[in-house]
């Protein structure tokens, strides 16, 4: 296998399934000048990755029996890899500990996106603190992904934890994003058209134009619909205020 090859395995196994130019290149991300060991990894990363969505579980035990070990160290190494794991098990980490000297860290991650599958748990972080800084950058993060509807990444997620925080805020930084939230669902509906058209064009060359039709009439009639939840987000908030109070 050639290098180059090998390097885009390994940047979509970390998450890089999209890069990007972005208004936030010039941002500075926190990364390690080292590579995670396995014994950290096995420690830190694989018991926690895959469950930090769940509220049910029993990783929630494991993560008090740790509390101690969870330094500022540690969560700073999990968030200056690169890979979606290890970032959104240090955000958490993170949180759980009120290392709010890291929210930088957390909040350059969000808005530059370097990696897919973290975005929701930054956001989530960031309901958790509740702040002036957090909120600052949820409504940066929507200011510009709402206007770049080819982009399938966090906004779903960023608008249903401004919907919450609107919520127990009495405030309404929802209603400022609604427009542009209403035109990038609107222009995913004719991104997807197009791709429609063209894979049409692919289907009516290997089977037919009928079955061509066929697929246009099946797909066109759809549209992107998403309906703003803040179930999980409130379920997961209060967990993190439970951890927060146990690993004082």
């Amino acid at each position: 296998m050639n290098e180059d090859l090998q390097n885009e395995i390994n940047l979509h196994s970390a998450g890089a399934t999209v890069r990007h130019l972005s208004d936030f290149d010039h941002l500075k991300s926190h990364k390690n000048e080292f590579d995670l060991d396995q014994e950290f990894i096995n420690k830190w990363v694989l018991p926690f990755y895959m469950n930090i969505r769940h509220t049910s579980d029993s990783w929630i035990e494991e993560v008090k029996q740790l509390k101690d070990e969870i330094t500022e160290e540690v969560t700073s190494a999990l968030l200056g890899d690169f890979n979606w794991r290890t970032r959104t098990v240090g955000a958490y980490f993170s949180a759980i500990k009120n290392y709010q000297n890291q929210i930088d860290i957390i909040g350059v991650h969000l808005l530059k996106s370097e990696v897919c599958y973290a975005g929701d748990v930054y956001a989530l972080v960031f309901a958790f603190y509740n702040n002036e800084k957090t909120l600052d950058y949820l409504n940066t993060y929507l200011d510009y992904y709402l206007q770049k509807p080819q982009l399938y990444f966090d906004q779903e997620k960023v608008m249903e934890t401004v919907v919450y925080l609107d919520t127990i805020n009495g405030t309404h930084n929802f209603a400022k994003h609604l427009t542009q939230w209403d035109k990038m669902l609107e222009n995913r509906n004719q991104i997807s058209k197009i791709r429609n058209i063209q894979t049409a064009g692919i289907i009516e060359q290997q089977e037919g134009k009928t079955k061509a039709e066929e697929f246009l009439a099946a797909t066109n009639n759809f549209k992107s619909k998403y309906n703003l939840d803040t179930e999980w987000v409130t379920e997961q908030v209060q967990l993190l205020n439970e951890l927060r109070e146990y690993c004082k």
